[in-house]
């Protein structure tokens, strides 16, 4: 049996009064939890959702974000968590593309949703969570309430059937459906278990978003297998983090480079208790050292990991061992167990130690393909190994370093921004002839957009039209910060844009 949902009955059969998710106020025990999801899926099932059917979520993090999940894969169905900080236009094309016949969301989108369902005819079902509904929407405790009581039997899975689909920007100009199966998500689970010794007694404040693999991942969902317990916050604040930390005995938690810059400028981080953290994943940035000292200091008896991961592996490949995070400073760490790491020269073929190339993966943890795309699937699974795009290199001692990102990606705050997304909105404006967008450093985010862009000749725009411009098509944080104008694009002998010296050319101006 791999179905994922089969861990509930499990650990209410152990524990059932044990606490397995505290949000606020509101506290679930594994009885409950096993209760409502049971309850959950006969109401979804009365819908017309069974196997296959892909049902989208649009929550911030709350109990009926994992609720959702569970029931969707005990009857077989498929879950597509949705980015809240999307633009509508994107929920629209992911929508469509996964085909997705219900939605589950709470009244801050349910305007966004209607504004595009006369565009998505499988969209036969529209939930909202914490209010009453009108028709066409149906409250989601309309689905739970009648059935309570009532059982409903795991669907019966296999290995390498579908768990979740999850819409990546990669380096394409529209998102990409990764399917993640229940093998997927199985192996991912032993190789934290193990990674982490991760047991039932292991508490984890879920501080990223649910619908990224940091939240629902690193390592939440393998501390629900083990029979641990989850706090969630609806949205991630540093001060609260640290406050939940102390009121409830977290253990560990997942946090994303800029969620870590937040933390260490809180002036009273230190006045925090936080001696229950045992172990920190953080997102794989290089972090100078007086920072991870600071770190070390705030947490005083916890393992800060550098990982390294992607959406199609569903994350942390590779985590930095507590014994080197100084020694080994800049890396990534080691594979989990049953994850094989190579770096590739373009023929495919092994470098030696210290030498760059391409990283690539192999083993059960990694994802069948993209949804609907066998040409893009085709182009990343190569001869069984997962061509990442990433630049890094392997260490003679064997750890991982990864010295550039994939090609044109714009890593803000943990979310990623395919750099052609931007360009598309970009050059959607009339007095636009040509764009380029690259990552600049940002002290809050990470890094953030910036356009290069050339005008049309004769027409005049200012960098806040074409910022208000973007702002109607693109989520918030894929908006460009600066916008500078340019006689030309950089490009070699056959054309393509040389983006290297636009980073270049940024560089020497903030320097000069």
């Amino acid at each position: 049996m791999f179905n994922f949902s089969a861990i509930l009955e499990r650990n209410r059969e152990r524990w059932p009064d044990r606490e397995v998710i505290a949000y606020g106020d509101r506290r679930i025990d594994n009885r409950t939890l096993f209760e409502r999801v049971n309850a959950l899926a006969r109401g979804m099932r009365e819908l017309g959702i069974g196997r296959g059917a892909v049902v989208a979520l649009l929550l911030y993090n709350c109990p009926e974000f994992l609720e959702v999940t569970f029931a969707v894969n005990k009857l077989g169905a498929v879950w597509l968590p949705l980015n809240y900080r999307l633009a509508a236009a994107e929920w629209r094309y992911i929508l469509g593309h996964a085909g997705a016949e219900a939605i589950v969301t709470e009244p801050e989108f349910a305007p966004s949703i209607d504004a595009i369902a006369e565009e998505l005819p499988a969209l036969r079902h529209r939930v909202l969570v914490g209010a009453g509904a009108d028709r066409p929407w149906i409250a989601f405790e309309t689905l739970v309430e009648p059935y309570r009581g009532e059982r409903v039997a795991d669907a019966e899975v296999e290995e390498h059937d579908l768990q979740r689909l999850m819409y990546t920007s990669g380096t394409t100009a529209r998102p990409k459906g990764v399917m993640i199966t229940y093998g997927n998500l199985l192996w991912k689970n032993v190789g934290h278990i193990l990674e982490f010794g991760i047991t039932s007694s292991d508490r984890t404040l879920v501080a990223g978003p649910l619908y990224h693999v940091g939240g629902m991942d690193l390592p939440a969902s393998a501390v629900l297998y083990a029979g641990g317990s989850l706090v969630l916050l609806r949205k991630f604040e540093a001060r609260e983090a640290l406050a939940a930390i102390q009121a409830e005995g977290i253990t560990n938690l997942w946090l994303a480079p800029a969620m870590v810059n937040m933390v260490l400028q809180l002036p009273d981080l230190e006045a925090y208790d936080t001696r229950s953290v045992r172990f920190i994943i953080n997102g794989g940035e290089k972090m100078p050292v007086p920072l991870i000292q600071r770190v070390l200091r705030a947490f005083p008896n916890a393992w800060f990991s550098d990982a390294y991961g992607l959406t199609e592996t569903v994350s942390g490949d590779t985590f930095m061992d507590r014994e080197h995070v100084i020694s080994k400073i800049g890396s990534v760490g080691k594979p989990v167990v049953h994850l094989a790491v190579r770096v590739v020269d373009e023929e495919g073929q092994e470098v030696l130690p210290n030498q760059l190339g391409e990283v690539v993966l192999r083993g059960p943890k990694v994802f069948k393909g993209y949804w609907r795309d066998p040409e893009a699937t085709a182009a990343a699974i190569r001869d069984g190994w997962f061509h990442t795009g990433d630049i890094g290199r392997i260490d003679e001692d064997g750890y991982l370093y990864i010295e550039d990102r994939k090609k044109d990606l714009i890593i803000s705050g943990g979310e990623n921004i395919a750099s052609s997304e931007v360009e598309r909105a970009l050059y959607e404006h009339p007095a636009v002839v040509e764009a380029a967008v690259i990552g600049i450093p940002d002290p809050r985010w990470g890094e953030v957009p910036k356009a290069f862009v050339v005008l049309r000749s004769g027409a005049e725009i200012t960098t806040q039209d074409l910022i208000e411009h973007c702002r109607q098509r693109l989520a918030r944080f894929k908006v460009p910060k600066q916008v500078e104008f340019i006689d030309a694009l950089p490009r070699n002998p056959s054309g393509k844009v040389l983006k290297r010296e636009l980073r270049e050319r940024t560089s020497a101006v903030g320097t000069g």
